[in-house]
């Protein structure tokens, strides 16, 4: 079992950077590829980003390949996204999500956190 909290969302302006942490439980953290996704309302969930175990091999969205970038700490159980140069159409619920082996579909993930609104004004 891996319970997942997300934080660092909020509201920034457009062209502005944020960072968001997911902090895991469990002493199995590094066995588990890492995603995030995201969901903007009355749109379907979005795949963001994804790292391996390891933190080898990482995986993005076209659309934000080159303004995002995930990176994750095993010691601290942590899995980090940052953001940058943010757009209006980036505003959404962020989640983090755990699967045991690197995936893009939101199918594939066995474990999510809450959430965390990340809100982009023009």
């Amino acid at each position: 079992q891996v319970q997942l909290v997300e934080s660092g969302g909020g509201l920034v302006q457009a062209g502005g950077s944020l960072r968001l942490s997911c902090a895991a439980s469990g002493r199995t953290f590094r066995t588990y590829a890492m995603g995030w996704f995201r969901q903007a309302p009355g749109k379907e969930r979005e795949f963001v980003a994804s790292i391996s175990g390891s933190g080898v091999t990482r995986s993005y969205a076209d659309s934000m390949k080159d303004r995002f970038t995930i990176s994750r700490d095993n010691a601290k159980n942590t899995v980090y996204l940052q953001m940058n140069n943010l757009k209006p159409e980036d505003t959404a619920v962020y989640y983090c999500a755990a699967t045991p082996r690197p995936a893009r579909g939101w199918s594939e993930y066995d474990y999510w956190g809450q959430g965390t609104q990340v809100t982009v004004s023009s």
